[in-house]
């Protein structure tokens, strides 16, 4: 089985020699490298150059988007399982071999998912089939790898949702494609055990400039929440389950204002606003 690796970029180019690196010392040699470049210069022409014979690479252009750039990434596939690695993770040398063993022995199964190494505070600790309520303690885009067949199913990703979208919703494409995966019947599984480095830690001589300290910005984490509350919208989720996402933010908040901890506190009522208005629609 041969896969087909989605790589989405914008500014990065030392991660992206990590990665490469960590392709080129897989045990399981059957894959190609799509890379979507949306960067408006030629950064990475340099940095694939030296992998272009040890592997097949394409390297697309895209509009800035996620969303987007791996829609334009899905037209060019050719392998029978497709993944979408970040442009700042690594891959253990042992990471597609193990995926393609679990494919080889299950043909029931149509996804396999796993979560970042050395993480394990918020995802799940045991293994089993992907459900609406679980997945998100169960799939992260990283860590996805489906079959051709779920992908031509599907479709594409929701251009609205995710990172560089230029919409309200910073997060949630992932798993909005693993919930139109399931409600078209497809089976899929989560493995712990199954992990991805995320992100790669750079050496110190490698790291950008530190700019000077400013306060924590949470706009970021108020745009992820907004695209959860979005999908509990979309996906009609019971509303057990949506009054559940509200509440856990609201107790850190009360923990935190207890404690006077004024950046959890800030955190979390960042969260507990996005939650509520991608629910409710506001934007």
């Amino acid at each position: 089985m041969k896969f087909s690796l989605l790589l989405a970029t914008l500014h990065r180019t030392a991660e992206i020699s990590y990665f490469l690196k960590s392709l080129d010392a897989q045990t399981y040699r059957d894959f190609e490298l799509i890379v979507i470049d949306q960067n408006l210069d030629d950064r990475l022409v340099d940095i694939l150059a030296p992998y272009q014979d040890k592997f097949p690479i394409s390297h697309l252009r895209s509009p800035k988007g996620l969303s987007l750039a791996r829609n334009v990434g899905i037209q060019q596939i050719s392998g029978s399982l497709v993944a979408f690695p970040d442009d700042d993770c690594a891959y253990p040398p042992d990471l597609l071999e193990r995926v393609h063993h679990f494919f080889a022995e299950s043909s029931q199964q149509d996804g396999l998912t796993g979560r970042p190494a050395g993480n394990a505070s918020i995802w799940d600790r045991q293994s089993g089939p992907i459900t609406p309520i679980n997945l998100w303690r169960r799939g992260i885009s990283y860590t996805i790898f489906l079959r051709r067949p779920v992908i031509e199913k599907v479709g594409g990703f929701d251009e609205s949702l995710g990172v560089g979208a230029g919409t309200p919703w910073g997060s949630g494409e992932e798993s909005d494609y693993l919930l139109r995966a399931i409600q078209n019947g497809f089976q899929l599984h989560y493995d712990p055990n199954l992990t991805v480095v995320h992100p790669v830690k750079l050496p110190e001589a490698e790291l950008p400039v530190p700019l000077p300290q400013a306060p924590r910005d949470f706009t970021k984490t108020y745009a992820y929440a907004m695209g959860r509350g979005r999908l509990l919208r979309k996906h009609r989720y019971p509303f057990w389950f949506v009054i559940y996402n509200w509440l856990r933010p609201s107790v850190g908040l009360a923990i935190a204002l207890v404690r006077g901890r004024r950046d959890n506190m800030r955190s979390y009522w960042a969260t507990l606003q996005g939650r509520l208005q991608g629910w409710l629609g506001w934007a």
